[in-house]
């Protein structure tokens, strides 16, 4: 074990820890984590960086776990299929397609590696289909003096319900067991429409489509809707020179182009916002669907997003660009705007309710701090649950009510990791200490 300085995907989280293990298999991710627990470190399992917040930082042991990343099992009569921790999503998807199975759901980013989506609920959006973790039906997770405690269903309901999203708080995750569903194709239909009409019939359009999100733009009347549909017609991606055009072009370049500029001239924000939004337009696919949920995302920036009661969504989001509006913010990036259905994990954002969510995105280098802080005193008013992967200024005071599972998470907690070995500050901010700390 070596150390090694980390930073983020976005490069706004930093942290040089004492140690870092980089275990090839179970046996020794366990003797790792026995290890550096004997020594007095905090461990915090590494994914692949794409949380915004700080909780991967520590300056105790980071468990990279890049090296254990493979599809152990595949039983495609059943769709169970067990993974290692550390494989990355667009890697899954891609070895599930050759055996014939796919994720029900994804969002639209896939470097995430399969534990760090999770643990953080990462989701797609659908008003019928639930977030990644609600697909983990078992798991194998290393605790704090190097046993192995394996969860499967039925038998392990209640703890299940807690390592789904856990935050890393309860110990390493080695392996996943998923349930996953026949490979199937999806058309995707992007295109510019007016803002008002997005908003006023969000609810019907999450509806009707089996997958629909939308893109609104401050200082801008037109939007871009996104439609996803499953479907049986063949594999029609646009041609080569139409994908670099509309994934690279505008969706990279483009979109960096517009970031720097409003970068260094922050009050032309309204107009530099307005130009970007002319340059949308109508873009239709057809293909396999780990290959149309994800894009790839070169343009670095930081984001906040918030989990709000589906049927609240349109007043929510109009009030951020009545403030944006209101406040004259710098702000070129557009607000996402997704549906997931509800789930039972005790932490998970869309835990006992429709849900539907409102990101917001800031350019690296710009002030997000005011901007975001006061998104979250709207969402707050709406009883917001914070994405636990991005920015948020909550703590465990003010997120305890929100979450009907609070306790149970706890009591899961206090069983699987007493001591608080996986407890670093972002933890111990946003769940609170651990039990030992809380008795001593």
């Amino acid at each position: 074990m070596t150390s090694q300085a980390w930073s983020n995907w976005a490069g706004q989280q930093q942290c040089t820890p004492a140690v870092v293990a980089r275990p090839r298999h179970e046996a020794q991710l366990a003797l790792d984590v026995a290890q550096a627990a004997a020594a007095g470190h905090t461990v915090r399992a590494l994914g692949s960086g794409h949380s915004f917040t700080d909780a991967c930082v520590t300056d105790g042991c980071h468990v990279d776990l890049s090296q254990m990343a493979e599809l152990v099992d595949v039983d495609r009569a059943s769709g169970l299929v067990r993974v290692q921790a550390g494989m990355p999503l667009h890697r899954l998807t891609a070895a599930l397609q050759l055996h014939g199975l796919a994720l029900e759901n994804q969002g639209d980013i896939d470097r995430q590696t399969i534990s760090g989506a999770t643990a953080t609920a990462t989701h797609g959006t659908g008003t019928r289909f639930r977030n990644l973790s609600s697909g983990i039906v078992g798991a194998r997770i290393v605790l704090a003096d190097g046993s192995i405690r394996e969860l499967s269903l039925p038998g392990d309901e209640e703890l299940l319900r807690a390592v789904r999203v856990s935050v890393g708080a309860l110990g390493v995750i080695s392996e996943l067991t998923l349930q996953t569903v026949p490979a199937f194709r999806l058309r995707k239909i992007e295109e510019p429409r007016p803002t008002d009409e997005l908003l006023d019939g969000y609810l019907e359009l999450a509806a009707v489509h089996d997958h629909f999100e939308c893109y609104v733009f401050p200082y801008a009347d037109t939007g871009l809707s996104i439609a996803t549909e499953r479907t049986d017609d063949p594999a029609a991606p646009p041609p080569r020179w139409r994908t670099w055009i509309v994934d690279d072009l505008l969706a990279n370049h483009g979109l960096g182009a517009f970031s720097r500029a409003g970068r260094r001239w922050p009050h032309r924000a309204p107009e530099i916002s307005r130009a970007l939004v002319r340059l949308l337009s109508r873009d239709e696919r057809i293909d396999h669907s780990h290959l149309v949920y994800a894009s790839e995302r070169r343009v670095r920036f930081t984001e906040m997003e918030y989990a709000i009661p589906r049927e609240r969504i349109s007043e929510a989001v109009r009030a951020v660009l009545a403030m944006i509006e209101r406040e004259r913010i710098g702000v070129t990036f557009p607000i996402e705007v997704r549906t997931t259905a509800p789930d039972d994990a005790y932490l998970s954002t869309a835990e006992g309710r429709d849900t539907a969510y409102v990101a917001v995105h800031q350019f690296v280098g710009m002030p997000y701090e005011p901007y975001f802080r006061q998104v979250e005193a709207i969402m707050d008013g709406f009883g917001g649950r914070p994405h636990w992967g991005k920015r948020h200024f909550q703590t465990a005071a003010t997120l305890a009510p929100r979450y009907p599972g609070w306790t149970a998470f706890q009591a899961a907690r206090a069983e699987l990791d007493p001591t608080g070995v996986f407890t670093n500050d972002y933890v111990r901010r946003v769940l609170g200490p651990a039990p030992a700390e809380t008795t001593a």
